[in-house]
């Protein structure tokens, strides 16, 4: 019985080193990048960041979880439970702010689609004006050398 529970606890032991390690590498690795795209000016830095970040933080609380295996007191549970309450807050927030970044995104991306629509509409408005001056006045329409439409 105790060889069973001795392996319990190394194989405890061992994925929870191995989640921990996955997730600093996961969150040094997305530090990298953002830093690499924040000098290229991306757009999208902070979704990025906020996703490998959250990502990290997964593999981290992975840990934690498999850590409360090997907890033997309430001292322990105490830590342990306030270390996971922690990243699963830190988690949150992180999905909060991934949220709310992924609306403004979409939000621009309308706002662009909308005022693209408003410049067709202009040209054609114009273009019909023009057409209308011709059909008046039996004269070719002035082009200018914004819209070449003629």
């Amino acid at each position: 019985m105790e060889s069973i529970q001795r392996l319990l606890e190394i194989t405890v032991e061992v994925s929870m080193l191995i989640f921990e390690f996955t997730g600093v590498v996961v969150i040094l690795t997305t530090g990298i990048i953002g830093l690499i795209n924040f000098l290229r000016r991306d757009a999208h830095t902070r979704l990025k960041i906020a996703n490998g970040f959250a990502t990290g933080l997964e593999f981290k609380l992975g840990g934690e979880i498999l850590r409360t295996v090997l907890v033997r007191n309430i001292n322990e549970i105490i830590i342990v439970g306030s270390i996971i309450m922690l990243r699963a807050a830190l988690s949150f927030l992180i999905f909060w702010e991934i949220r709310n970044e992924e609306t403004a995104i979409k939000e621009q991306k309308e706002e662009e689609i909308q005022l693209e629509e408003l410049r067709r509409e202009d040209t054609l408005r114009e273009d019909l004006l023009r057409w209308e001056q011709f059909l008046k006045n039996n004269t070719p329409p002035q082009e200018d050398e914004e819209h070449c439409t003629f």
